[in-house]
């Protein structure tokens, strides 16, 4: 980063927003992928922070000019390494587009910048009283805009849908530095090609977003979940089906194995309500009052119970439901430590039992543990590769990649959530064609012919 480059950043952002000092652009180097699968980042960067569209266009212009990388961040919350600068580069974070700009109840629309936080989003649609917005990838702390270019799922994409469910429309800044206006608040659009969806997915190498509108639905009155204990994963997996097809979809359908459920429990300094069972779905309810969420719940359990259940426990109360559900989302925290790698394997939801039989067969062969939980009724599991004396093992891209070509073979794909970034791009030939890939470098090269924008991310 060339002093000359310098000084024409602080012209565009200002000198408070443009940062060399080693000590405060650390944060910037690195994700949440595991240090051991994670890419080795370059120190060589200058992190730009733009106030608004205008001034990422004037960077942008500036970096395709002069061939300079740029790599766009949001809160860093990614699991692929895709935010993550490994050769010299202006890192453009977009933390200072903070503003949610038009909550639209009549349209059930809410419109925000891409740099508002999921839990700024919540608090501000939840004052409504009575709109929610669905997805919910996991971490609070996730940017919009960077939910919107990973395609982010999580629990509740079962009934709702991933994040690609809910854009509506867009803006963009170009790796030119062009701006262009996507969609808007409509439902339905067939002019021309869809740009706006190539958009979501691609990891930040088509373009830069800035601006996004999310269509939102009628809040449930009431929740419910029910924690639901069987004596054998087959058991739990078999009757995953048999619930769907009742016509109840419940908002989540999460599936844990007790040795890591109470691994987690025990982190967080609780206990694990279920006394009996070795496997269990968790699943949450929503209805309009009490009254619907009993029959619903009441429907379930009886088919729960012809499919082999163990006594279920029914949580309404608030502080229960999240007691519960708090110690579901901290298995990751629980054993991130010992991680080497957690993968985000997707198959066709009946062969989820299957898969994780088969990743404990490899565990057995291995001689390792391979912890795995994951969204049972999509299909979406998380093996964790563990260290090995603190460190990867020796067998960690072999075992990685059986994982994949398991999950292949069953009709699946190697990333449900996570997305390629950098980890999975030797992984690709696996699952993407020849003419696929093609494809998609064609893709890339008419949005970025100079190759700035993220590059060797998610296509390669």
């Amino acid at each position: 980063m060339n002093d000359n480059l310098i000084e024409e950043l602080i012209t565009i952002a200002g000198e408070d927003w443009v940062i060399q000092d080693l000590e405060k652009i650390e944060g910037y180097l690195h994700d949440e992928t595991p240090e051991p699968a994670s890419p080795e980042a370059t120190e060589d960067v200058v992190v730009v922070k733009p106030e608004d569209s205008e001034e990422i266009s004037a960077v942008m212009k500036l970096a395709n000019e002069r061939g300079v990388k740029v790599v766009p961040r949001g809160a860093g919350t990614g699991l692929c390494g895709a935010a993550i600068p490994t050769e010299p580069s202006i890192v453009l974070s977009l933390e200072r587009l903070s503003e949610i700009i038009d909550l639209d109840e009549d349209n059930l629309m809410v419109t925000c910048e891409a740099g508002v936080t999921l839990e700024s989003l919540f608090e501000e649609i939840d004052e409504t009283d009575h709109l929610f917005f669905p997805p919910h990838p996991g971490d609070e702390g996730a940017q919009v805009g960077g939910l919107v270019v990973e395609n982010a799922g999580g629990a509740r994409a079962v009934k709702y849908g991933v994040m690609r469910n809910y854009v509506k429309g867009m803006k963009v800044v170009l790796p030119s530095g062009e701006r262009l206006a996507l969609g808007g608040k409509i439902l339905k659009n067939n002019t021309g090609y869809d740009l706006m969806h190539l958009l979501m997915g691609s990891e930040g190498t088509l373009g830069i977003i800035t601006e996004v509108t999310l269509r939102l639905y009628p809040e449930a009155n009431e929740t419910a979940t029910l924690l639901v204990p069987f004596e054998d994963r087959g058991s739990a997996m078999s009757a995953v089906p048999r619930v769907l097809m009742e016509g109840h979809v419940p908002l989540a359908l999460e599936y844990v194995e007790r040795e890591l459920i109470e691994e987690s429990a025990a982190h967080l300094g609780k206990s694990w309500p279920a006394e009996e069972g070795e496997a269990f779905l968790i699943l949450i309810i929503t209805g309009k009052d009490e009254e619907e969420i009993f029959d619903k719940s009441e429907t379930m359990v009886g088919v729960l119970e012809e499919n082999g259940a163990l006594e279920p426990l029914f949580a309404q109360r608030r502080k229960e439901q999240e007691s519960i559900l708090d110690i579901r989302s901290n298995i990751y925290t629980a054993l991130e430590e010992e991680t080497t790698d957690i993968l985000d394997v997707t198959v066709p939801p009946a062969e989820v039992g299957n898969l994780i039989d088969r990743i404990e067969d490899l565990g057995e062969e291995y001689e390792t543990e391979i912890p795995v939980y994951g969204h049972a009724a999509d299909g979406n599991v998380h093996p964790h590769i563990m260290k090995v004396d603190g460190k990867a093992p020796d067998y960690f891209e072999e075992l990685k990649e059986e994982i994949y070509q398991i999950a292949l073979d069953m009709g699946g794909v190697i990333t449900g959530e996570h997305g390629v970034g950098e980890t999975r791009l030797k992984n690709l030939p696996m699952a993407l064609s020849e003419e696929e890939r093609k494809l998609m470098q064609g893709i890339k090269e008419a949005f970025d012919p100079n190759n700035v924008l993220n590059p060797n991310r998610a296509i390669g």
